[in-house]
């Protein structure tokens, strides 16, 4: 894949076409090296700016620093430099291995802080500017996110991945993989940096990646190809289903329980989920296994309440089931 062909394909995304200034996330590997070079031939540097953040939690963290610095000069593009100023506490359970090295804590709580430090940051410039967000994902990465979130959580939105757009956000890589955007920067003379946390295996998502991934194409070729072709299928029938969903809920906040249950299985476990995520603002898939014992505890009679997991707590009064939003446990 040619340089013009790799920047035509992400101009055949449309993501670029919104009359928007875009702010690129440049952590300085290869990937964000692409996008940013793709984003300043299609729009010109005027409109582009980077956000480099420096986490401080490894020794090349400065260097990473100074090459996006050198980069950005390079290419005429301003660049806003964030600095973590404290590590993330140590979790209370570890889940991963256990260490005192920041670096290779839980990976969870590590990568958590580190993609909520990082997003706040974009979205507090991005505001600024009214500008768009974009991200150097790539089918690489999203590959390895669905396989990820099919091990580690059930339900149809696991296999769904990443949508090329959402909010401000856009990632207009999706299309490449990440061999084609290494030969991008190749091709164009551009050098990048390596994170040194990529391989490391305590990690999950470097587990699935080196471990999983290259298991699967054993098994077949096209496995990655197939993954995502599943996916792009998959969220496009989501889209029918979400449809009738809203349709039974009709922009209500709750719904009969003898309307509940007449729906089909699959129907009322999704209407379930929907409601407890309206009524938290996070996803809670455990709450569509749960449709039976809420109608085993209407058919009790008298008003129920029971926690469905996370912060979604279901409430049965009047014959109709509400959702609401439970206080975080200590």
């Amino acid at each position: 894949m040619s340089c013009e062909e790799v920047r035509e394909a992400v101009r055949a995304s449309g993501l670029f076409a919104r009359d928007r200034p875009v702010i690129a996330m440049l952590s300085g590997g290869r990937d964000s090296t692409c996008l940013l070079d793709v984003a300043v031939a299609l729009l010109g540097p005027h409109a582009i700016a980077a956000l480099h953040v420096n986490y401080g939690l490894r020794e090349d963290a400065h260097a990473d620093e100074r090459h996006c610095a050198a980069l950005c000069a390079q290419l005429g593009v301003e660049l806003e430099v964030v600095r973590a100023d404290s590590r993330p506490a140590a979790p209370r359970e570890s889940v991963g291995v256990a260490t005192a090295d920041a670096a290779v804590r839980t990976s969870g709580n590590l990568q958590a802080w580190a993609r909520e430090l990082r997003y706040a940051a974009a979205q507090r410039m991005a505001l600024a500017r009214d500008a768009l967000i974009a991200t150097g994902h790539t089918a690489s990465d999203q590959v390895e996110t669905i396989l990820y979130r099919l091990a580690a959580s059930p339900g149809r939105r696991a296999l769904l991945g990443m949508p090329a757009s959402e909010g401000r956000l856009i990632r207009p890589l999706l299309a490449l993989t990440r061999e084609q955007t290494a030969a991008y920067c190749l091709a164009r003379n551009l050098s990048w940096r390596e994170d040194a946390s990529n391989e490391d295996e305590r990690f999950a998502r470097a587990r699935v990646r080196h471990q999983l991934v290259p298991a699967l194409r054993a098994v077949h070729p096209a496995a990655e190809a197939n993954v995502l072709r599943t996916a792009a299928l998959l969220r496009e029938e989501t889209e029918l289903l979400d449809g009738l969903v809203e349709q039974e809920l009709a922009g209500r906040a709750s719904i009969e329980i003898a309307r509940l249950r007449e729906l089909p299985a699959a129907l009322a476990r999704m209407v379930v989920v929907r409601l407890a995520e309206d009524a938290t603002g996070a996803y809670v898939p455990q709450a569509g296994d749960r449709v039976q014992e809420l109608l085993a505890l209407a058919a009790r009679g008298g008003r129920a309440e029971l926690h469905l997991g996370g912060q979604a707590g279901a409430v049965i009064a009047a014959g109709r089931l509400t959702m609401i939003k439970l206080p975080p446990r200590d």
